[in-house]
């Protein structure tokens, strides 16, 4: 029997190899390079700062410091070091002063995730946004959308009045941390007084598809729209079906144009259910589902389904930007709203 020439074979799997090798050092190099320039970035605008504190009695010097330094930087490293540029490098220093923060969160960071964060007007956000930006490895793009669309102050986790000792035993990896309220969708067309019908809403939410999972949050994978459950008497419609990988479990969401209500919960109760015995595998989690409505209810939340569920959920969408002060004022109530499904009262 002839034996089996496989020298080709092993050839490829060499270059294979080597090109391997070759790409991870490039890559290795290209983030020490850019890690590399940000810190250089941040020691520029720090010496900015350090000559313009060293009390010059000349106006003049001050106001031209950085015009003058750009004319000479400029010709020999290019134009990331004109004028415009060094008034962010100096900005840069100005809000993140401590060194360490910027050695250790801006890994998977480029500049242009930095400048972006520079205009973030509130502190904690600032440093929120450079840490997930960073963790999360978010693109330019979502950082930007996730800035634009206030998800910092809108994340239910953010809402730092809320006692992490009162709450139900979920963890930050569990579904509070994943499941946003208020979401606003204000990509989808629709404006702020508009009439549009669930199946609206739900082809705007799939035409939108990247849009919306990136309000969703972190990953998040669409599965499937109208899902088909059946039973022996009956068949069943989920509006949207999305998998998690970070909590590895199914997220399902029902879509409704008018204000939370109790046949709303029990549907979704019952899709859940359903869900978890006829879909889920043994290795998954326990199946969330998230009811979007116009409006949401305390009172509903507290004496329903909802109230200290760990699987149901209820969230109000915004087809629309709010202003700041509608933006605040929609948190506090969402936050009520939020510790009165899940947090049980003493009397209970």
């Amino acid at each position: 029997m002839k034996p089996i020439d496989n020298t080709e074979t092993l050839l490829d799997e060499f270059i294979t190899d080597v090109r391997s090798i070759i790409e991870n050092g490039r890559k290795k190099a290209y983030d020490t390079i850019i890690r590399t320039s940000i810190k250089t970035f941040w020691d520029v605008g720090k010496r900015i700062i350090e000559e313009e504190q060293k009390g010059k009695t000349r106006a003049r010097y001050g106001t031209h410091l950085i015009k003058n330094l750009s004319h000479v930087l400029t010709p020999i490293y290019g134009n990331s070091y004109n004028k415009r540029n060094l008034e962010y490098y100096r900005k840069f220093y100005i809000l993140f002063p401590n060194v360490e923060i910027v050695n250790t969160r801006v890994h998977n960071l480029e500049w242009s995730h930095i400048r972006r964060i520079l205009s973030v007007s509130n502190p904690e956000a600032r440093l929120w946004y450079l840490e997930n930006a960073s963790s999360n490895m978010w693109s330019v793009r979502e950082l930007d959308r996730n800035i634009s669309t206030q998800y910092f102050e809108r994340r239910l986790a953010a809402q730092l009045t809320v006692n992490i000792e009162d709450l139900p035993k979920i963890t930050d990896k569990g579904p509070l941390d994943y499941i946003k309220n208020p979401m606003v969708a204000e990509f989808m067309g629709f404006h702020r007084d508009s009439s549009y019908s669930e199946s609206d809403l739900e082809q705007a939410l799939i035409n939108n598809l990247e849009k919306f999972i990136l309000e969703l949050g972190r990953g998040f994978a669409f599965v499937e729209r109208k899902q088909h459950i059946s039973t022996d008497t009956a068949d069943f419609f989920i509006d949207l079906v999305f998998y998690n990988f970070r909590m590895k479990r199914f997220v399902i969401f029902e879509l409704k144009t008018h204000k939370l209500t109790h046949q709303d919960i029990g549907q979704l109760d019952m899709y859940v259910r359903m869900y978890d015995d006829m879909i889920k595998d043994k290795n998954d989690q326990p199946t969330i589902g998230v009811l979007l409505c116009t409006d949401t209810d305390n009172t509903i939340a507290r004496y329903s389904v909802l109230h200290d569920s760990d699987q149901i959920f209820a969230a109000k969408y915004m087809t629309y930007m709010p202003t700041e002060d509608e933006l605040r004022q929609e948190i506090e109530q969402q936050k009520q709203f939020f510790m009165e499904q899940h947090i049980t009262n003493e009397s209970d």
